[in-house]
């Protein structure tokens, strides 16, 4: 099934309506996410569709979803249910489901069977066939099931209609070969697959030449980036060629799996003044017994070798990191060598996150006799120390002036701006709003709990 053709058959269709159609795209869970919500939204906009944000109000809906955690799972499920309400209203509607959830053939069924008024159902790796499915239901099929699979190559020029006009996510493989046994992953996205360098690098060219100034570079674990290529080309060389790349921009990048990340990473982010001294590494346990049976494949000590080291190079290196607290039987003992290794890190952020049992994962099978109460209690210990970590370290930021990029209106009322520095800390002061997408710079004045504060110069 082609591309190009079916897009002109249903921008046909469209073209004899009294007005354009209009789509309506929800995507959950990450970035990568968001960033394939944005490509379905390029298609729709080339087969005639406009946009609304009113779900009730659009012709076709999109939930994109994320098959991450079970909350995830369950928001995109409650939301099916407040659609049937207003395709009953709405005869001609199209319900489409793309993404992981639908990779998982229990779901897939529960659909089947539940939810019937879905007129389309997608998985990660069916862009291109995405029009065909469109122009399938407005010729009268009811129902499209695509379970190909997540694939194993790589799509490209598929345009984006990107939802921020100064950032820009940009994807440079798919898929994760890790396994960890807590994780969805691999099995909705497929194993790894790099896209070639010359397509990234031409991509960002474009974006940089239409003004963008921040660039994120997306994968499931980019330091294994290049390791299905020929041409040599590794994550750490790929940061430096975009590193070259004329203009003003900063280069942002995850995830990270800190078993493949070496010190030739961490001297191209000291050597590429573009990338900033920061790394986001998740390191989910500070307990090597956890760690195992995770399947991590590193322990606390190799993972503080690359802080150490890190830091060596550049003393303002700041780190972010990812926490799952209450992995099956996580003892009190084990949790406390997490809160030991964010006392040695010295975290500026930590996403942290309650284990979610995943169907069909290894950890699923996993006796887990810790209460659910216990890990509750040890979310508040780990907010507070990182609470208090944060506001002493963010002191030493008063009186320096740091570049920040303006996200936008802060929460401090009229004339508060807030944006991130080249450290991904978040700044708020005053200014006005026509400052959002620039670079600017602040002096930093104060310090609270998750931001520093201070004034433009």
């Amino acid at each position: 099934m082609f591309l190009d053709p079916y897009i002109e058959k249903v921008r046909t269709i469209n073209e004899k309506l009294d007005a354009p159609p209009l789509a309506h795209v929800h995507s959950y869970g990450c970035q990568l996410n968001v960033t394939d919500g944005e490509k379905l939204k390029g298609l729709l906009s080339k087969m005639g569709y406009g946009f609304t944000d009113v779900p009730e109000e659009a012709d076709l809906v999109i939930l994109n979803t994320c098959a991450v955690r079970e909350n995830a799972e369950d928001r995109v499920f409650g939301n099916l249910g407040f659609l049937k309400h207003y395709k009953e209203l709405k005869k001609d509607m199209i319900i489409c489901i793309s993404g992981c959830m639908t990779e998982q053939k229990d779901v897939v069924e529960k659909i089947r069977s539940s939810y019937k008024y879905v007129d389309i159902v997608i998985g990660t790796n069916a862009f291109d066939r995405f029009p065909g499915y469109v122009h399938e239901v407005l010729s009268g099929r009811k129902h499209v099931y695509d379970e190909s699979g997540p694939g194993s190559g790589v799509s490209e020029g598929n345009e984006q209609i990107r939802s921020s006009s100064f950032k820009a996510s940009v994807p440079i493989m798919y898929g994760c070969n890790n396994f960890c046994t807590y994780c969805i992953v691999p099995y909705v996205r497929g194993r790894e697959r790099s896209r070639k360098a010359e397509d990234i690098l031409a991509e960002v060219r474009g974006i940089v030449a239409d003004g963008y100034r921040e660039i994120m570079l997306l994968g499931q674990n980019v330091n294994s980036y290049g390791n299905d290529l020929e041409d040599g080309i590794k994550f750490p060389e790929l940061l430096r060629r975009i590193n070259a790349i004329e203009g003003d921009f900063i280069i942002r990048f995850m995830s990270s799996h800190p078993k493949d990340a070496g010190k030739d990473l961490i001297d191209a982010l000291a050597d590429c003044e573009k990338a900033g001294h920061f790394l986001h590494l998740p390191v989910q346990s500070g307990s090597n017994s956890v760690l195992e049976r995770m399947n991590r494949r590193y322990t606390a000590e190799k993972y503080m070798e690359i802080i150490d080291y890190a830091k060596s190079r550049c003393p303002d290196f700041t780190f972010s990191t990812d926490i799952l607290i209450g992995f099956p039987d996580e003892t009190d003992e084990e949790f406390e060598d997490t809160l030991k290794l964010i006392e040695k890190v010295r975290y500026s952020n930590i996403y942290s996150f309650i284990y979610s049992k995943r169907t069909g994962t290894k950890a699923a099978l996993l006796e887990d006799r810790t209460p659910y109460s216990a890990k509750q209690e040890r979310m508040q210990k780990l907010l507070e120390l990182q609470r208090r970590i944060t506001t002493e370290d963010y002191r030493k930021y008063i009186g320096k002036t740091l570049k920040v990029l303006v996200d936008g209106p802060g929460k401090g009322g009229e004339g508060t701006l807030t944006g991130k520095s080249s450290e991904f800390i978040i700044v708020n002061f005053k200014g006005d709003s026509s400052l959002a997408g620039q670079f600017v710079n602040v002096k930093i004045t104060a310090a609270r709990n998750w931001a520093v504060e201070g004034e433009l110069i």
